[in-house]
């Protein structure tokens, strides 16, 4: 078979080496000999379809081919390229969680799950096996990374309007997969089987048991006691024991990432199907006119770069309907692959690097062994749910569950409640909406902090009247009294501005700042029996 020079530009690859007639009517051991010397190209051509690529046409042809390659489109905008577009956090979060499917494989071959035997399993990986410290502390920076980074992506995804039409779904599963996220790094938590993961977990478990305040304020907890029912599902008993610690790994170790790998695949998916990464539409400029107009010629035929008013296109065939390809326009556009290929690979390689550094400069925390006759003061949650330790602290049912779940269903409702058209891709819908986000900013600040501080202070409701109803006590709290003027404050946005997106920026940011303020408050000043400190190292000392 010959193959002429513009197959071969085409295709980017050499013709494929065959046996010559004469060997395959002979055969026997020469047309062995002869397979078995053209085995390396052979193997190379039957797994590489289109070889190296050399042109548009070629590079197509390999993204189409690749399974990997083939949840991108051909060709990727320049802009979308960019860090200042997307920052990369969904690669990031890719990658992280490649990192700890892998350092977690190597972990469960030696860890045991068994109250018994999995804090000294966990000494073992530390001091015996070879390089198990490296891995167990890699693993868990890379838990704490991706927590950290799926905060990020759904910031970024939000103030650049990534969620409009037709990506509303998408949003929502973006939503499962951020839940599912925390479900991970919790679930995790308990397997070390030391103080800090044990009464760790115990928060989380009488958080589960919260719905109790209310069904014990409503006298119905005889009849229906919810909390106890999704504390017993959670642990498997009513205490953290050996049915707790087997439902946490099987869920962190097989449920929890198999549920996460398919809403991933789902959200790839859809990104691609959805247009890709949103951006600004770009302008195109509008054809010249009257006498500027050339007469028409061969050389006017041919497009020039970057100039669409000299393009032409074919006809080939009318058909009904629009296609996808309706409205897109091929300028500032380059092949996906091998430059997004380029872009990712970078990425992952300096999210690798920073997990190697982490996690050979710090070392994961060990303390004693689990003992629930020995209670930690103060036990504190892992830090991604140290804002909402601190609403359980004024009432267990709003705080842990009633807020959280208003939150999750008033985020996941954005895109279905936000309809207003807007510029996809750009950040914070320009000068208007920087103002607006700035000064949202500011006043959930101060007014978090100033909230913190009077319950600090002056207490709450209980240190006032001690014959309350729980029941106030239930729905009247900081937590409520947050959410209820973050509320108000967005509803006077939207009456200002007239826009449904700067009411959402506003609403969004009100969170953003309460949770970072909210965690700081319960990370450096809260100290032993949840009492203010200004620094840890003013606790009392035993």
């Amino acid at each position: 078979m010959t193959t002429t020079p513009v197959e071969k530009s085409i295709n980017g690859r050499q013709p494929p080496v065959e046996v010559s007639p004469a060997l395959e009517e002979r055969g026997g051991l020469p047309a062995f000999l002869a397979n078995l010397k053209a085995l390396p190209d052979t193997a190379r051509d039957s797994v590489v379809r289109h070889g190296v690529p050399t042109s548009d046409r070629a590079r197509s042809q390999t993204v189409f081919s690749n399974f990997f390659l083939h949840v991108m489109s051909v060709r990727v905008h320049l802009r979308s390229l960019k860090f200042s577009a997307t920052m990369g956090l969904g690669i990031i979060l890719l990658v992280l969680f490649g990192i700890l499917t892998f350092t977690g494989i190597l972990l469960m071959v030696y860890y045991k799950p068994a109250v018994d035997l999995a804090y000294d399993s966990m000494k073992d990986i530390i001091y015996v096996v070879p390089s198990g410290r490296f891995i167990r502390n890699i693993h868990r920076w890379a838990a704490h990374g991706m927590v950290l980074c799926v905060f990020l992506h759904m910031a970024r995804v939000f103030y650049t309007a990534a969620y409009k039409k037709p990506r509303e779904f998408n949003w929502v599963i973006g939503m499962a997969l951020f839940v599912l996220t925390l479900g991970l790094s919790f679930t995790g938590y308990l397997l070390p089987w030391d103080q800090l993961a044990f009464w760790a977990c115990t928060i989380g478990a009488n958080i589960a048991q919260s719905p109790r305040e209310l069904t014990d304020a409503l006298g119905i907890t005889a009849s229906l006691d919810i909390g106890g029912m999704q504390k017993e599902l959670l642990l498997g008993a009513h205490y953290v024991g050996q049915e707790a610690l087997v439902r946490f790994y099987v869920l962190h170790v097989v449920v929890l990432p198999l549920v996460l790998t398919l809403f991933a695949a789902v959200h790839i998916w859809r990104i691609r199907k959805d247009g890709g990464l949103a951006k600004p539409a770009e302008t195109v400029p509008p054809r010249p006119t009257g006498k500027d107009v050339e007469a028409p010629s061969m050389t006017a035929m041919t497009p020039k770069q970057g100039d669409p008013s000299t393009r032409t296109w074919g006809l080939m065939a009318l058909m009904k309907g629009r296609t996808p390809a309706v409205g897109k326009e091929l300028r500032n556009t380059i092949p996906a692959y091998p430059n997004a290929l380029y872009a990712i690979a970078a990425l992952a390689m300096l999210t690798t690097a920073v997990m190697l550094f982490l996690g050979y400069f710090f070392d994961a925390p060990l303390k004693e062994l689990a003992n629930p006759g020995i209670p930690e003061n103060p036990a504190k949650a892992p830090w991604y749910f140290l804002g909402l330790q601190e609403m359980v602290s004024y009432s267990a049912f709003m705080g842990g569950v009633g807020i959280p779940a208003v939150v999750i269903l008033g985020l996941a409702l954005i895109p279905y409640l936000d309809r207003e058209r807007e510029i996809p891709g750009r950040w914070i819908c320009g000068q208007e909406g920087i103002r607006v986000a700035w000064q949202t900013a500011l006043f959930s600040f101060l007014f978090t902090v100033a909230l913190l501080t009077f319950t600090v202070n002056f207490g709450w409701l209980r240190n006032w009247f001690l014959e309350i109803p729980q029941i106030i006590i239930t729905f009247v709290n900081p937590g409520t009294v947050l959410v209820t003027a973050f509320i108000v404050w967005s509803l006077g946005i939207i009456g200002k501005t007239r826009s449904t997106r700067m009411s959402a920026i506003a609403l969004f940011t009100c969170f953003i700042v309460a949770f970072v303020v909210l965690t700081y408050f319960a990370t450096v000043h809260r100290g032993p029996n949840w009492d203010f400190y200004w620094w840890p190292s003013q606790w009392p000392t035993h």
